[in-house]
């Protein structure tokens, strides 16, 4: 029940594996420890700014006192300060910080599409965190802090606690957005140096980035539940509208297209044995294409992945922009049966070919196979034996010749 509940909290909602993942749960701790510093750091604001310099140095006095007599009569004077102290500017304070935490913590929550990892993401992040508090809590120090030259350590330690306190807090902030960030991005992530730029490595194999075409077709589904890829899938959101959008088409046939594509898509999100990423595709390489086939050329250009589709000219653009190209048609007429001149088959003639007298017929994975002198087995299994093979863009041809005759029927012409 509690990691469900948590999961509801802080994870996505629609999404069981993401929460099992341990980078999920780096995430959770990451967010309960900023939680708590966040309050820490309210009711510092809380008790600095409900109390004046009069009311700390009374503080300062009572506590230092070795007298049990005056340790008394300080106590008391310090209590009567406190209560006739104004603590609205305590309240408002404390409601600032805790306001500004939840902002930040509650925009993190919403942007979805995390990637949740590493311990290298932390490390970077805490690293540049802490250096963009120091810079930022040190830039802003003439315009937030106001030193006084006076001699009275209670005022300059007071001055000292707010400085500490401030740089504190936006240490935190910087801390906190700076780790999120680089666990959240971290398959966009790249060293800028300028002129230079270190492309990404991408640990394992090479991701696979999904087209509307391939998606509606079904087999890619299909090949997920073999475990024959064990990399990960990528399908653009601009994938995904164009799906919603054939989905919503008033033409019944694309409509019903769409919708497949969406049944298929959904069935290889809940499939355990792959890994299924919705990408946003606010890539910077993106911004100015608006076509479909060109975004996704140049996303996985970006990505450093490789383009799964059954569109020959998608294909045909891809690879001459460099492009590698996996086309599940020509995979699938790859794992065709394979015929040998001289090898015997059984077919089921069920058409006429194209010459005279010849009779085709199609083998289980869809191989057409011609048979001489077959038209008048048409409807009958014949034995035949492969003269040759044709290979073709549109998939293997076999031609033959029948061994045996179809029985006979009985009816003879008169």
């Amino acid at each position: 029940m509690l990691p469900k509940t948590m999961k509801k909290w802080f994870g996505r909602p629609d999404d069981e594996r993401i929460f099992k993942k341990s980078g999920a749960f780096l995430l959770f701790m990451l967010r309960g420890f900023y939680g708590a510093i966040i309050i820490g750091c309210s009711l510092i604001a809380f008790r600095y700014f409900s109390e004046n310099e009069y009311i700390e140095k009374a503080y300062f006095e009572w506590v230092h006192a070795i007298d049990p007599v005056q340790k008394k009569n300080l106590y008391e004077r310090y209590q009567g300060l406190l209560a006739g102290a104004d603590q609205r500017p305590g309240y408002v304070a404390f409601g600032a910080v805790i306001l500004i935490g939840l902002l930040v913590l509650t925009t993190d929550v919403l942007v979805q599409n995390k990637q949740i990892t590493t311990l290298s993401a932390i490390y970077f992040g805490l690293l540049l965190g802490l250096a963009l508090g120091y810079i930022l809590s040190n830039a802003l120090a003439p315009f937030l802090f106001e030193w006084d030259t006076s001699v009275d350590p209670i005022v300059a330690q007071r001055q000292l606690y707010f400085r500490q306190g401030v740089t504190l807090f936006l240490t935190v902030i910087c801390c906190y957005v700076t780790i999120s960030t680089l666990l959240q991005t971290k398959d966009e992530f790249r060293f800028i140096i300028p002129y230079v730029e270190f492309s990404r490595q991408v640990k394992g194999g090479r991701p696979l980035v999904l087209d509307t075409s391939v998606i509606i077709d079904g087999r890619i589904a299909d090949i997920c539940e073999t475990r024959f890829i064990d990399t990960k899938l990528i399908v653009p959101r601009f994938v995904l509208q164009e799906l919603q959008s054939v989905a919503d088409s008033s033409d019944k046939l694309k409509r019903n297209r769409g919708r497949r594509g969406l049944d298929m898509l959904k069935r290889m999100q809940n499939n355990t044995k792959v890994e299924l990423q919705i990408h946003e595709a606010n890539l910077p390489e993106l911004r100015d294409i608006h076509k479909v086939d060109e975004r996704l050329v140049e996303m996985a250009k970006a990505l450093g992945a490789r383009v799964v589709t059954n569109d020959y000219n998608l294909n045909k653009i891809a690879q001459l922009q460099g492009v590698e190209v996996i086309n599940l048609n020509e995979l699938a007429n790859s794992l065709k049966s394979v015929a040998l001149p001289g090898e015997g088959m059984t077919v089921r003639l069920v058409k006429p070919g194209d010459q005279l007298g010849q009779g085709v017929g199609y083998l289980e994975d869809g191989t057409m196979v011609v048979v001489e002198q077959g038209k008048s087995a048409i409807g009958h299994d014949v034995v035949i034996t492969v003269t040759s093979v044709l290979q073709t863009p549109a998939g293997r041809m076999i031609f033959g010749r029948m061994e045996t005759r179809p029985p006979s029927t009985g009816i003879h012409p008169t």
